[in-house]
């Protein structure tokens, strides 16, 4: 099967949250004798902040979102393709990809829509009901989304989705594995993630709280657009960090926090990249809680679970080197048995009938 993927970015995790799990998803499905080619816009500084070359395992065309006609032959090479996929969130001229993709529709392929932050698309639809991706929703083949279980799903379907198809963030253990402790990025506690209008309030309250509550503690924080945030004494602002340190700073700390959105956490089922990196590299994770956790990791035995930042404090302060190394050696296990992109690339294909529609799986 030839997949013609128009998304945000391949190379480049700068501003792109979504960039691990393009990469471990397609890289799944090249290796299960898929050709993949990935359109992706020349924008947002992403370029030139490449975090990876061209790979091996797909072709990559980058295109000026200032040059109508870059845009026309990139859309008139995808017609050929098998599957044609149109992601959310690529940052330029995504309405008119939503509609153009669905022109591409010809005998013998599918056009799907692919979601990488359904909680987002789902509430800015239901608050405008003139949006103009409502319309469109019913016409793809099927929604894959990277989170949301049964609230999206349900969402999707009562905008007239074909079919839903939750394909959820997992591991890619050839990129994120344990490594060798870094003494530059050691910290009791770590958090990673880009500063976003609905992620600000939680980071505060799960992560500078906790920071504020043991001051004896070292935190770091990673990630962009946090330069102008006053912080507590105790925690250091490391700025972006390149996928390629991903795995030196989760294993350079006692324990690594994850804070889903506002968004994801409403709908739950949304586990991001951040749990499997981490699970990935053996480190202990503390989550903040969510809905549908336990589809992925075991609350207690494989991750810590706090409802705000006192009791992310508790954790920290009662959590010992010996169990975090057990929690995060349990959690490697899990993952590495259950949540890979292997296992989700053969979800992506038992959703693919042999006609190129789409069907709901359990």
């Amino acid at each position: 099967m030839h997949i013609a993927f128009f998304g945000s970015s391949l190379v480049s995790a700068y501003w792109n949250g979504a960039a691990t799990y393009y990469r471990g998803l397609l890289r799944a499905l090249a290796g299960r004798g898929h050709a993949v080619t990935f359109y992706e816009p020349d924008a947002f500084d992403r370029q030139a902040h490449r975090d990876i070359p061209d790979p091996p395992w797909a072709r990559v065309v980058v295109w000026q979102p200032g040059q109508p006609e870059a845009l026309d032959r990139c859309l008139s090479e995808a017609r050929r393709a098998d599957l044609v996929v149109k992601a959310s969130g690529v940052g330029v001229l995504d309405a008119e990809l939503e509609r153009r993709a669905l022109e591409l529709r010809r005998p013998g392929n599918a056009v799907i829509f692919w979601d990488v932050d359904a909680p987002a698309t789902l509430e800015r639809v239901a608050s405008d009901p003139a949006d103009p991706f409502r319309a469109l929703v019913p016409r793809y083949d099927a929604v894959f989304t990277y989170g949301g279980g049964a609230p999206v799903v349900r969402a999707y379907r009562s905008l007239g989705a074909r079919a839903c198809i939750p394909i959820y963030n997992a591991l890619d253990p050839e990129t994120h594995h344990p490594a060798p402790a870094d003494p530059r990025l050691a910290a009791d506690l770590a958090f990673l993630g880009n500063r976003l209008p609905d992620r600000e309030a939680r980071v505060r309250a799960f992560f500078l709280r906790a920071a504020q509550r043991l001051p004896g503690r070292r935190f770091v924080l990673g990630g962009a657009g946090w330069g102008d945030l006053a912080l507590p004494a105790n925690v250091r602002w490391l700025g972006h960090v390149p996928t390629g340190d991903h795995n030196a700073l989760n294993c350079s700390c006692t324990a690594v926090l994850n804070v889903n959105r506002d968004s994801m956490a409403r709908f739950g089922f949304s586990p991001p990249t951040r749990v499997f990196e981490a699970a990935g590299a053996g480190a202990c994770v503390v989550t903040d809680a969510w809905e549908g956790l336990e589809l992925f990791l075991e609350p207690g035995r494989e991750v810590l679970v706090a409802r705000d930042g006192e009791e992310v404090a508790e954790h920290l302060a009662a959590l010992q080197p010996a169990r975090a190394r057990r929690l995060g050696a349990a959690a490697l296990r899990r993952v590495l048995a259950e949540h890979t992109y292997a296992q989700r690339a053969r979800q992506v294909e038992v959703a693919l009938d042999e006609g190129g529609a789409a069907r709901e799986i359990a």
